[in-house]
């Protein structure tokens, strides 16, 4: 997500600062760089040039012109600017009322209807108890396929006749909520092609019945400068009080995000980063500006690992395995059966560029990870891990070349394969030793924690002492 604008933005923010100090004409030349970068991820003009006004007037009265660390401190500036125009510091919805009622806005196309569905599973997993209603009088397919989605993640479903008035519709839902003690009520309203009158008139109708006091206007991420004039257009009949944008995980440029915060002042709240019922994530500004600058998201990483381990779906287990897993990390004696959990847990967190990304400075690397996957590496590397036995797998030191051999032959792949993960693991057990034990989730935020304050490469007082005698039998042998 955002791909092309955090690229070309580093790209300008290498040439300014490239040279250790910058005179006046330099930050000029970066402003007009920056510029084409904004402009070039669809950005809408009167945003883009609130942000630069915002961007040179810091940067000037920082008195970054001349001055030393102007790398650093012009990456601090337009990292807070990127911030403050994608919303600050987020909001979340307001559901107090019961029920609390949300009413989803957009054109045909958008993906309201599937949005409609992640925010209803995404609620219930945090203890609500949503409903979900289809209110589009015309199109049935809209009702089939929020029926459809509404069955896969087993939340009930409210629809009317063909042809019923958006008004007993959404008055109609409102007393069936009521009737089976629901709290929240999500209505997936008309979608046109464009926002012509009736679909106005419709909006009115359901705004005025059902009271929203949350409005959120779905927009496809893609959309680009456009999307200024569509959220103005909504927000002259239903007031959006904020923005879900669909579709991030596709080719968007990140311009519909900046244009609708920006210069609609509608604050963005969720983000759709794939198909999955799952995939909806709290919209936080500031993250996303970590992202676009490559600083990374370990946050986000963190609560995807978090969901992934104890979720609701996880087993009973799951907790007490992932301690054993570190405790046996801890003593450098990390398993088979330990690193096929982390490959499958990595597959579960969602597309592996996605992952990449939010590790700070290895943005660059997330093409490269994706074609290991494209190549089907990761699965290789589950097949020979499968192909061997519990006890194998516990205790890779029973490895002996007929039993590599044994294990090639069942996973399909050559020796040398083989080979190759059995050092992989011995190194990153050693890793792990020196670094003071955990595994390598830990780096992500996962059931393990952040890194331990032996991380970073030194060497904790125990380990040393262990690593020096036994280099010292080596010695001796």
């Amino acid at each position: 997500m955002f791909d092309a604008l955090g690229s070309s933005l580093r790209a300008s923010l290498r040439r300014l600062t490239g040279s250790g100090r910058i005179s006046a004409a330099d930050l000029e030349a970066g402003l007009a760089d920056i510029r084409t970068s904004l402009v070039g991820a669809d950005v809408a003009m009167p945003v883009v040039a609130q942000l630069l006004e915002r961007i040179g007037e810091r940067a000037r009265a920082s008195e970054i012109v001349g001055g030393l660390g102007a790398g650093e401190r012009m990456l601090g500036i337009l990292h807070s600017a990127l911030t403050e125009t994608l919303g600050g510091s987020g909001r979340d919805l307001d559901l107090r009322e019961r029920p609390a009622t949300i009413l989803l806005l957009g054109l045909q196309g958008a993906g309201k209807t599937t949005t409609a569905a992640k925010l209803a599973y995404r609620l219930a997993k945090d203890g609500r108890r949503p409903l979900l209603v289809a209110a589009d009088p015309r199109r049935p397919a809209a009702a089939e396929q929020l029926a459809t989605l509404a069955a896969a993640i087993k939340v009930p479903m409210h629809r009317e006749p063909l042809g019923t008035p958006v008004a007993e519709i959404g008055t109609r839902a409102l007393a069936a909520a009521r009737r089976l003690g629901l709290d929240v009520v999500i209505i997936d309203s008309s979608g046109r092609t464009t926002l012509d009158d009736e679909l106005l008139e419709e909006l009115r109708d359901l705004r005025d019945v059902t009271k929203p006091r949350e409005r959120l206007l779905v927009l496809d991420a893609a959309t680009g400068q456009s999307a200024l004039t569509i959220a103005e257009g909504f927000k002259a009949v239903a007031e959006p009080t904020g923005l879900i944008l669909s579709k991030l995980d596709g080719d968007a440029r990140g311009g519909a995000a900046l244009s609708i915060a920006g210069g609609a002042g509608i604050p963005v709240v969720y983000v759709g980063t794939g198909e999955r019922s799952d995939a909806l994530e709290r919209f936080y500004p500031e993250r996303i500006a970590n992202r676009i600058l490559d600083m990374g998201d370990l946050a986000t990483l963190a609560e995807r690992v978090r969901d992934a381990e104890v979720g609701p779906l996880a087993a009973p287990d799951a907790e007490i395995r992932a301690k054993a897993a570190e405790a046996r990390a801890l003593r450098g004696g990390m398993t088979f059966d330990d690193l096929l959990g982390q490959l499958r847990q990595m597959s579960s967190l969602g597309p592996i560029s996605q992952v990449v990304k939010m590790i700070p400075g290895m943005g660059g690397m997330a093409e490269q990870a994706e074609a290991a996957v494209a190549s089907g590496e990761l699965k290789r590397t589950e097949a020979i891990i499968l192909s061997m036995t519990p006890a194998e797998r516990r205790d890779p030191a029973l490895l002996t070349l007929p039993r590599r051999r044994r294990i090639a032959a069942g996973a399909g792949r050559a020796i040398e394969e083989v080979n190759r993960l059995v050092k992989r693991l011995e190194e990153m057990r050693t890793l792990m030793r020196r670094a003071g034990g955990g595994d390598p989730s830990r780096l992500m935020g996962g059931g393990a924690g952040l890194p331990g304050k032996h991380a970073g490469g030194r060497i904790p007082p125990k380990a040393a002492k262990r690593e020096k005698r036994a280099k010292k039998g080596g010695k001796r042998r």
